[in-house]
Formats: C-alpha cells, structure tokens, sequence
C-alpha cells in the first residue's frame, strides 16, 4: 500500500512530532507499505523518509524543482519525482496515494490534507485521510470539524471518515475497514 504523508519541511519546537514521525516511518516499514512525500531533505520529511529508508522500506518523492534547492531534495530515495510545481507534486502524491496522513506541519501540510478530505465529500478521493494528532496538534480542527457538523455543513457521516489519532493500531483498523462516504447531493429549489 501506498501511504502518502503530509508533514513539515521543519522539524518544529517540541522534539515529540520528531518521535512520531519516526515511530509513524517504522510502521510504514515494517508493513512493507511505500512512503509518498514531498522529496525533501528536511525537517520532518527528512526524518520520515530516512526512518523509512533505514527500516528496509520504500520511499518516493515528490519535489517540485524550484523547491530541490530550498528545500534540498533527499538523494536515496526509492524513487525522486520531479515536477513542474506545487499543484503538479499535489497531484502526483494524490494520484500514488492509497491513504493520507498528516503528521504535524504547518499551512501546506494543513491544505493538502484538507484538499483530500474535502474531495472525498465530492467523489474525487475514496481513500483514508487520518491527521496524526500527536500531543493534540491537530485537536483544534477536530473541534471545527464537530462544529460543521453541528451546524450542518458537514454530514456526520462524513465527519466520520476523518480520523484523528496517532495510535497506530486505531489508524491500521480504520485504514482497513474505512467505508468510502456517500457522495454530497445538493437539493435544487
């Protein structure tokens, strides 16, 4: 399985999102599960695609070409996809995506997981989207999440193929028995 991962291209202030990453990078290795991420050599992506490499898994990156200096693109990988631009590597990692998670990160990371998770609402995505809520990172979006329900923006159905957690057995149960949601239908008047 393909599992496509959202993160940093920093490592963040709190060395916690470090040891998820890598107890995440593990786990994808020792499911024999291939990693899709970014293709950089920093921050969180560099410890999620070193920690993959190092416990005998696969890793594929996706990195636009005005970013490999920025960023610095990882050299190593299984494979290093080079694109035009940040809609193309979205694209792409969507496309080789099986699932998609969002370790902690900051504004990109936060849209391309909601890009998937708002696609699944429209048909275009039928995959798992789980926010890796380590040390509650992601717990303020949960609650906005609740609240579009309550307030009837979003289903409670759909609400409920989002997953927020960071234990690995939860995320392995729901990525197996995860239900595609139902399609939104709008009511014409």
């Amino acid at each position: 399985m393909n599992i496509t991962v959202y993160c940093g291209a920093n490592i963040g202030n709190n060395n916690i999102y470090e040891k998820a990453t890598i107890k995440l990078g593990k786990w994808i290795a020792s499911n024999n599960n291939t990693l899709i991420y970014g293709g950089s050599k920093s921050g969180l992506m560099d410890v999620l695609a070193s920690v993959v490499m190092k416990n005998g898994g696969k890793a594929i990156g996706v990195i636009p070409k005005f970013l490999m200096e920025i960023e610095l693109a990882h050299e190593g990988l299984t494979q290093l996809i080079k694109v035009e631009d940040m809609s193309s590597r979205k694209k792409k990692m969507v496309e080789l995506g099986d699932v998609y998670i969002a370790l902690p990160g900051g504004p990109g990371t936060l849209e391309e997981i909601s890009e998937v998770i708002s696609w699944s609402r429209l048909g275009k995505n039928n995959n798992p989207c789980i926010l890796f809520n380590e040390n509650n990172y992601y717990d303020n979006l949960k609650h906005q999440y609740d609240l579009m329900v309550k307030e009837g923006f979003l289903s409670q159905d759909g609400r409920d193929r989002i997953l927020f957690s960071n234990d690995l057995n939860e995320i392995d149960n729901f990525i197996k028995n995860y239900k595609i949601p139902e399609i939104r239908k709008y009511d014409r008047k």
